[in-house]
């Protein structure tokens, strides 16, 4: 079993980091699923696709929800979704927390949550002109 992964985001941003992070790996080391938050979905009708997604995403290890900007519809959702034991949110979803996480497919859940956090933050950095 491990943990599996679910991207709620606005609108196509998480299949296109799903699709860089493809590129990358081939195929997704973990199960993932996606959300993609649009004005024609309501709320109601997100969390629903939300609520099944984690419970087939969940084969007992749980679910690590990333979401893209703190604050936001998709961040309020995946807030709403985590209870801390079977699904973790972690906000600031980027390219480089997903090839971190993808790298890790046998961490736990709590151990995940933090390499998901280590890999977003680290993956920021000033380039330093030449």
């Amino acid at each position: 079993m491990s943990v599996g992964v679910l991207l709620i985001t606005d609108g196509g941003i998480g299949q296109a980091l799903m699709n860089s992070t493809r590129q990358t790996f081939g195929r997704l080391p973990l199960a993932t699923r996606l959300v993609a938050v649009s004005p024609e979905r309501s709320l109601e009708e997100l969390a629903l696709a939300a609520k099944q997604m984690i419970s087939e995403l969940n084969t007992g290890d749980g679910v690590l929800a990333l979401t893209d900007l703190y604050g936001s519809t998709p961040s309020n959702l995946c807030a709403a979704l985590a209870d801390g034991k079977r699904v973790v949110a972690v906000a600031g979803l980027n390219l480089p927390m997903l090839i971190r996480i993808y790298n890790y497919p046998r961490a736990s859940l709590p151990e995940l949550s933090h390499i998901a956090v280590a890999g977003g933050r680290d993956g920021v950095m000033l380039i330093e002109q030449r």
